[in-house]
């Protein structure tokens, strides 16, 4: 791989992680163990054919898992803990053993890019969550699986393509962050109000 295609990749499944840890895996690991890709010696494990049927396993929850109002944001609470150091090792296994200094950051880098994505994804389902009725669940997570394989295979074919996708990506994060986090706080605010009111209406004096 040169190193842009390095590059791409250490971000791309470190960013992948943070959004469907198991979909990244298994989409890596199919890709990899077809010929469709090539993934550096690191990252071969994942074309074990156990690692891909676990993945699939653990995908196949977090598919249904994630179309669930609640539970989705309950699921992805428990994966703070697995998709931000998982997306760091994946990173630092995608530079392959270049440099100790080069794969440290790496996986620094990873895990931050895990960390932000994650946090995004996690931040704008509260905000979905809000919402009563729950197509707008259903289709943020069909999205999310969809640009996670889609992305995940053009950062191993289309490199620079993926880097402006990111690039892309990220702006449009930012540019979300004041307007999902004021979101937050309006829902916040009705939830805490509800249970200020059921508390008076059940203790009148």
């Amino acid at each position: 791989m040169d190193i842009v295609s390095n590059i791409a990749l250490m971000l791309g499944v470190a960013w992948a992680s943070g959004i469907k840890l198991y979909a990244a895996v298994l989409t890596l690991g199919i890709l990899g163990i077809t010929g469709n890709a090539v993934l550096p010696d690191e990252l071969e494990v994942l074309e074990h054919p156990l690692v891909i049927v676990v993945a699939g396993l653990m995908f196949v929850i977090e598919f249904f898992a994630d179309k669930i109002p609640g539970l989705d944001s309950a699921w992805d609470a428990l994966q703070t803990f697995i998709r931000i150091p998982a997306g760091a090792a994946l990173a630092a296994g995608a530079v392959g053993s270049i440099d100790p200094v080069i794969v440290t950051l790496a996986f620094l880098t990873g895990g931050a890019m895990s960390a932000g994505s994650h946090g995004a994804k996690m931040s704008s389902r509260l905000v979905i969550n809000t919402s009563p009725e729950p197509f707008t669940n259903w289709g943020a997570s069909i999205a999310e699986d969809g640009i996670v394989v889609g992305g995940i295979y053009m950062a191993l074919n289309y490199p620079i393509l993926f880097l402006a996708f990111l690039c892309v990506f990220v702006g449009l994060v930012i540019w979300l962050l004041p307007k999902i986090f004021h979101a937050m706080k309006r829902a916040l605010t009705r939830v805490a109000s509800f249970f200020r009111r059921g508390g008076l209406e059940s203790n009148p004096n």
